[in-house]
């Protein structure tokens, strides 16, 4: 029983590091890619426009901490009560209100979409 218990922490710790491995690889090569795009793009004189949409990521990035901060909350309010470690959950979800604020302000603003 003792090997398959070793066998498995092993693999228990060899999963996050193959994963961070893989995403680290994805996020190299497309970085090289991009590098060679913008490259070329200027060697023929034209010029590579910056593509970021704020009010896109605000709305995108905002949603997902409301939603994991609404989760980690409610989990650490059952299972601790009220301890620090609800603010696990508490700064995610403060976090992707205010992302949330700053996308209806930032549109309102703008002129909106």
């Amino acid at each position: 029983m003792e090997t398959a218990s070793a066998a498995a922490q092993v693999l228990i710790a060899i999963v996050p590091i193959v994963g961070i491995v893989m995403g680290s690889v994805v996020a190299f090569f497309y970085l090289l890619w991009n590098h060679r795009r913008k490259t070329l793009l200027i060697r023929q004189g034209i010029k590579p426009e910056a593509v970021f949409d704020l009010r896109t990521f605000s709305v995108l990035s905002g949603l997902l901490n409301l939603c994991v901060g609404c989760v980690l909350t409610v989990f650490f309010l059952l299972k601790e009560g009220l301890d620090y470690s609800l603010l696990g959950g508490l700064v995610p979800l403060s976090v992707g209100i205010s992302l949330m604020v700053f996308y209806f302000f930032y549109g309102r603003k703008s002129g909106g979409l």
